[in-house]
């Protein structure tokens, strides 16, 4: 065995040769009678024929393929149709009879774990000879090809690779990874049982399903120690999610150029793939995901995670994360794990934000303020000052009747309990997650993953892009490195790509702000007359105001899709071009990327509602206007910015939601069905695996990552603005209910089957939620005290109150400032016409929302006492809610320990068990070593490994 040359650092790839095999007994592989070709030569045929057929056999065999002319071969032999019956007549195939909906090679024996694709271009002559090199180096490196012929395929031009990795390369590169497998049956007794636990009885599925693999003590593969592991059978043991890793990671490697060239940029199938020389790559699904497989050594986990999982009425089903796990790989589980837990906790902030919502209804009817405002002995004379200038006239302040009921559903007492609740909700959430992520860290063997990620898992990019290398201090080999000024010089020029993109964004949001103030005017122009009285049900509720609101929040959803299409592409450009070391780096990198801008994007419009608007508008006589224009600074509602921010918060929430839905689902599912239209019209048995799957889409290497942003944006809506809308958190448990099983209905119906992954946590993700929840608090206590009226009116009525009484009679007329129309300037005049009939020369005053002093006081329209005193109030809440709200999160944090108990038991019953049994494989070994060679008599433990006693070895474990 010896590496081939020209391989960067630790991550070459292992030349196998026929004679590599294990010395002992367990090492070596006894293959079936019907699969011991060996692995292909360069040069040979990737056609792989039967073994058992007798030499004669094989010579006519080679006369016929002797026949074909050099021109004939391209990168595989290409028959017709006569040598085709030759060789089905030689080997015993009959093609026809022979059902092609199998995960094996023609011999039914060998397992496909990979399928590469590709169209034979005509002026393919680079694409066939880079094929042809690729193909040799696989087969150098022991793996073993099968073509499928471009006439037995659909179209009639796509050619399909089959790739099956025997026992040798398997264990090889189980041994370079570190693939943890099992030694042990685990003896810990599991305690899991709850009481009362019947009542979970129809949440639960199948255990066969729940638990597909018995429960083992694991330990780092080691090819030399074989028979140390629980090898039962050589063709199960890897799991298909490890057989078809292990493939991509030799994929990913493998060089297509020759020794003599000594191009190492060209290496890998990601490249390969991006110039167009192979069309797909990807692992097979192991059945049709409805119905079983035909074949018994198939263990068709498609169909039972369709059946038990991917279905929608199976909402109220328990997740089957371990199969999910053992099909998909851990990378997949642990999402899947994240997005079940994170569902399960929004049922509890559903709960407690509908009681909330519920509260407000039902003190409907004891809401003085709005009752003052709809009463025409109160809010029917109030006149209210233009909103707008020019096209605005002066209104009464009972036409906002509507929207002020509208508010106090949100805007309540209720509403403050919601916002420290839900503080406090996202801490439990995240410290109940960090356990549950322990526990399936330690059950999918994930626990030391860490540093294997970092030393192992070097991207093909990296190594192939830094031709600088280096002495490693650790390993003292010299390895691949990006130099600091290059480092530096592209992080300088991603971090401004991103600043661009993030000023484009406040650039359109500018835009809309500016939509608002010039479309008011021309609404409140156009109902000034109540032109939408006639609409039945809904007319009644259309003010300038709704309508504004309405169709900017609309048109921001608008560019808020069109930016994300456009970044996408830009945020994947600029992280390849800093050359990421790892793929954990890779990922991280994009996310920190992606997120900034989504964050942006989605809460930008948000965040001016709920902090901006209305905050500074000035008063009559002296209003505040956007840049120096025309356009005057906008006004909340008359019922307050609470409202708008709801609304604000409906349409762009539940908008991405449904759409984000629809673009899962039946984008997909069109796609699919257009690209399989004609192989529908095929016998079962000729529309083989490999086509099934090629025409489904690809899952793509940022599938998950987009998954995972679209949960955390959602996140930040019920987290960051949930006190103006305890609804949020209702609509987005409905949305995740239907999102577990979209996404599992596309992954196992609509797309390829993924190349398993390892991922031991959620990533970066874990720190943006953290950094999420702190921000949440700060945002609900700013949208209490500055957005919504709780604080001015409880400061009314403690310390405002006229007749000393604990009730909000005569709030409306307190909270309004006084200004003298006459001293209102001719540009903020409403023009001759916009104003009601009703409005003459007899009204003097007109009314607006402030805490400022009369016309004629001494201190005339500069703030009273009473603004200072709310300010006052608002600072103070703010500061104690927060204190309050970290207090609690901090000692809820301290409380929950991050690791349970019994996983860190577990762990270290583990170690203990790898190092004693270890231990004493290789005293076992060394006496049978020694007995050979003539020392049989000699029966005590060899000095180089002395018996340790077992509470020194707990200890170390300890």
């Amino acid at each position: 065995m010896h590496r081939i040359t020209g391989k960067a650092g630790g991550d070459s790839l292992i030349e196998m040769s026929p004679t590599d095999s294990f010395n002992d007994d367990m090492n070596g592989y006894n293959q079936h009678a019907s699969s011991s070709t060996g692995s292909l030569q360069q040069g040979q045929s990737p056609s792989l024929l039967r073994p058992d057929v007798c030499v004669e056999t094989c010579e006519s065999l080679n006369t016929s393929l002797a026949s074909l002319s050099p021109s004939d071969h391209s990168d595989s032999p290409q028959f017709d149709p006569q040598t085709s019956e030759r060789i089905s007549e030689l080997t015993g195939i009959d093609k026809q009879q022979h059902s092609k909906d199998s995960v094996f090679f023609r011999d039914g024996v060998r397992m496909i774990d990979f399928v590469l694709s590709y169209v034979d271009d005509k002026d393919g002559e680079r694409k066939q000879e880079r094929r042809r090199l690729y193909e040799a180096n696989l087969v150098n490196v022991g793996l073993e090809l099968e073509t499928e012929d471009k006439s037995e395929s659909d179209d009639g031009k796509t050619y399909f690779v089959k790739i099956h990795a025997p026992w040798e390369v398997l264990a090889t590169y189980a041994d370079v990874l570190k693939v943890k497998v099992p030694f042990k049956a685990n003896d810990i007794p599991d305690n899991s049982d709850m009481p009362m636990n019947w009542l979970s009885t129809p949440f639960r599925l199948p255990e066969h399903i729940m638990h597909p693999q018995p429960d083992y003590f694991t330990a780092p593969f080691d090819k030399s120690k074989s028979d140390f592991f629980l090898i039962d059978n050589k063709d199960t043991f890897f799991s298909p999610s490890t057989r078809n890793r292990i493939l991509y990671y030799i994929l990913s490697r493998c060089s297509y150029f020759r020794d003599e060239c000594g191009d190492k940029d060209k290496k890998g199938i990601k490249r390969l793939l991006n110039n167009g020389t192979y069309t797909a790559a990807f692992p097979l699904h192991d059945c049709r995901y409805w119905s079983r497989s035909k074949d018994a050594n198939c263990e068709s986990d498609r169909y039972n995670l369709h059946k038990h999982w991917a279905r929608f009425f199976c909402f109220f089903k328990e997740q089957p994360l371990n199969l999910i796990r053992k099909y998909y790989g851990e990378k997949i589980g642990i999402y899947f794990a994240w997005l079940g837990f994170y569902t399960e906790m929004l049922l509890f902030a559903a709960i407690v934000g509908t009681i909330c919502f519920i509260y407000g209804f039902l003190t409907y009817d004891d809401n003085q303020w709005s009752k003052e405002i709809c009463s025409e002995k109160v809010g029917g004379n109030i006149v209210m000052c233009p909103l707008c200038d020019k096209k605005c006239g002066y209104w009464k302040l009972n036409t906002t009747c509507n929207s002020s009921w509208q508010s106090h559903l949100f805007d309540n007492v209720g509403t403050v309990f919601f916002a420290i609740f839900m503080g406090i909700w996202v801490t439990l959430f995240l410290e109940f997650w960090k356990r549950r992520q322990a526990r399936l860290e330690y059950e999918w063997d994930l626990v030391d993953f860490e540093e294997e990620q970092q030393q192992l898992q070097l991207r093909p990019e990296y190594e192939s892009k830094c031709t600088n290398r280096k002495l490693n201090r650790i390993t003292q080999e010299m390895e691949p490195y990006l130099p600091i000024t290059s480092k530096c010089a592209r992080t300088c020029l991603s971090g401004a790509t991103v600043l661009l993109w993030i000023s484009l964004i406040i650039a359109c949001i500018i835009g809309v702000i500016a939509y608002r103030l010039a479309v008011y005017a021309a609404f409140a122009s156009i109902m000034k007359d109540s032109a939408t009285s006639h609409l039945q049900v809904v007319g009644p509720y259309i003010t300038p105001q709704l309508a504004t609101s309405v169709t900017a929040s609309c048109i921001n959803f608008v560019i808020i899709m069109i930016l994300n299409l456009m970044y996408e592409r830009v945020a994947v450009w600029i992280t390849d071009m800093e050359i990421p070391k790892t793929h954990l780096e890779y990922e991280n990198k994009l996310t920190v990327k992606m997120f900034l801008f989504q964050f942006v994007n989605y809460y930008s419009s948000c965040f001016y509602v709920a902090f901006f608007k209305g905050k500074f508008v000035g008063f009559p006589g002296k209003y505040a206007y956007m840049f120096g224009s025309k356009l005057r600074n906008e006004e909340c509602d008359p019922g307050g910015c609470l409202i708008e921010l709801t609304t604000q918060l409906v349409i762009v929430m539940t908008g991405k939601q449904v759409w984000g839905n629809i673009q899962e689902a039946l984008v997909p599912w069109l796609m699919n069905w257009w690209g399989s239209r004609k192989a529908r019209n095929h016998p079962e048995s000729l529309y083989s695996r490999w086509e099934q799957d090629h025409d489904l889409q690809g899952f793509g290497q940022l599938g998950l990552f987009y998954e995972y942003l679209e949960m955390v944006i959602q996140f930040g809506f019920i987290t960051l603005f949930v006190a103006s809308f305890p609804l949020a958190p209702l609509l987005a448990l409905i949305n995740n209910i239907i999102e577990v099983r979209v996404d599992a209905w596309k992954l196992t119906t609509q797309f390829r089957r993924p190349v398993a992954a390892k991922a031991h946590s959620i990533g970066a993700w874990q720190e943006i939620l953290n950094g999420m929840a702190v921000l949440s608090v700060v945002t609900n206590a700013f949208i209490v005290a500055f957005t919504s009226d709780m604080i001015p009116r409880l400061v009314y009525m403690y310390a405002y109150q006229p007749n000393g009484e604990m009730n909000m009679k005569g709030y409306i007329n307190n909270s309004l400032s006084v200004f003298n129309i006459s001293a209102i300037p001719l540009d903020n005049k409403p023009d001759d016409g916009e104003s009601p009939s009703w409005f003459d020369s007899s009204i003097t005053t007109c009314r607006y929302r402030d805490y400022r002093y009369p016309p004629g006081h001494e201190k005339e329209y500069s703030h009273t006492m009473q603004f200072w005193h709310i300010l006052a109030a608002k600072l103070a809440f703010i500061i104690i809610v927060e204190h309050v709200v970290f207090l609690v999160k901090f000692f809820v944090a301290w409380m929950i320990p991050d690791v349970p108990s019994d996983v860190r038991a577990r762990v270290k019953r583990e170690r203990y068990l790898v190092q004693e049994y270890l231990h004493n494989y290789e005293v076992e070994k060394l006496k049978i070593q020694l007995s050979q060679n003539g020392h049989s008599d000699c029966n005590c433990t060899p000095m180089i490994y002395p018996s340790i006693p077992k509470h020194e070895v707990l200890s170390e474990c300890l």
